[in-house]
């Protein structure tokens, strides 16, 4: 096949009057190939000729086990290579990326979804290091950011905690921050939120019926749903945090809200076009007026007796026997009696009516009542009595002349 170049320099000395015999001597083709080459109107293109794959004849049988099995390149050679294939497993492995690619483009398939003023907030942890304290210990701090869905509003506090109380602290924070609170607020699965996949947090379920906002999760493995947080966190990273440095935990939370304040709130914002602090009027939030500010409870440690029972508020309620002589953690929230063992709830009440009241559910009872029958059961004899010496049978016959 001649090049593009070649076959412009034939059809340009057939232009200055070269014959074909003088053209194929000039450029060391055979005239067959000059006057072929002079007929067509446009050069023939290069075509890569199309070589054959080893695995050519088991691209049916290894798509198919793959669709129905999702089987890997290792268990599908092990598969071919009895059927008689010869190739490597890197051919194989490039098959499969060739099937694997339209599922994970279809799994990041996200629905960009707009929220109404008001409706929506996002918010999420994040981990932003470890450094050493004044005596050298390390510790962690981390970053709560809460975007307002409609107008992207940020808000941060920084913290050396994750847990429940520092969690409803951030919220309020925020809430004082921005005016008010919209109708729901999305989170991830943290469990200071919800305990697990179907078990959301009681005492925090208490904080958000106290401002009236309904909590929510996004799907499992899918952190995609709350991406404005998520890029909001990025751009925390990249705006403020990189390259600064902070005295203490209250400098860094002083930057923090001056970040908000003047860089993060005002800027033209990627997605809407307008700046946050020009939309947030629009929000219509929730004025933090019509609630009082929320108290959080805090638990306290009781033990429980030997039957399995433990004194809260001048009256005692339930557990399951198996923690008896444990040391557990009782709070009350919204009218229920909540008592943990190892940050595990094992036993919810309603508070009692009255006081020395006790408060019982039938299945502590019952498996109370269990546990004190198998404990009433004699235990076997630490010794043994073997019967060796046969008793003598006598005959009816004696004891007749007898009498």
């Amino acid at each position: 096949m001649l090049s593009l170049e070649q076959c412009m320099d034939i059809k340009l000395l057939h232009k200055e009057g070269h014959s074909i015999r003088q053209i194929a001597r000039l450029t060391g083709n055979s005239r067959n190939t000059v006057r072929r080459m002079l007929r067509v109107q446009h050069p023939p293109r290069f075509k890569t000729p199309e070589r054959g794959s080893k695995l050519d004849a088991f691209r049916d049988y290894v798509h198919q086990r793959y669709e129905a099995c999702g089987l890997s390149a290792v268990r599908l050679l092990e598969e071919i290579r009895p059927m008689g294939f010869i190739g490597s497993i890197d051919i194989l492995r490039r098959y499969l990326a060739t099937l694997t690619a339209p599922h994970k483009a279809a799994a990041k398939l996200t629905v960009r979804y707009e929220t109404p003023p008001g409706q929506q907030a996002q918010a999420d942890w994040t981990h932003c290091g470890r450094f050493a304290d004044a005596s050298g210990k390390l510790v962690a701090i981390y970053a709560f950011v809460m975007v307002l869905s409609f107008s992207r509003m940020i808000f941060v506090r920084f913290t050396r905690s994750m847990k429940l109380p520092v969690l409803i602290d951030c919220h309020q924070r925020a809430f004082a921050f921005f005016g008010g609170w919209p109708a729901t607020m999305l989170y991830d699965n943290m469990k200071q939120v919800k305990l697990n996949y179907t078990q959301w947090n009681p005492l925090f379920l208490d904080f958000a019926g106290h401002y009236g906002f309904a909590p929510k999760t996004h799907r499992p493995y899918r952190p995609r749903t709350k991406g404005k947080v998520e890029r909001a966190v990025h751009y925390l990273d990249g705006s403020f945090l990189r390259g600064r440095e902070f005295a203490d935990m209250d400098d860094l939370n002083a930057q923090g809200l001056n970040w908000c304040e003047h860089t993060a709130n005002v800027r033209v914002h990627g997605t809407t076009q307008r700046r946050p602090v020009d939309l947030w009027p629009a929000e219509q939030l929730t004025a933090m007026r019509t609630a009082q500010p929320y108290r959080l409870a805090q638990p306290i440690t009781r033990m429980v007796d030997r039957e399995a029972m433990v004194a809260y508020g001048k009256s005692r309620y339930s557990v399951p026997p198996e923690h008896s002589g444990k040391t557990v953690a009782v709070q009350a929230s919204a009218g229920l009696i909540i008592i943990r063992c190892d940050n595990l709830i094992i036993a919810e009440h309603e508070e009692a009516a009255k006081p020395r009241s006790s408060v019982v559910l039938p299945e502590h009872a019952a498996a109370l009542w269990k546990m004190s029958l198998q404990r009433e059961t004699s235990p076997p004899p630490s010794w043994q009595m073997r019967f060796t010496q046969e008793v003598a049978s006598r005959p009816l016959e004696n004891y007749e002349v007898a009498a």
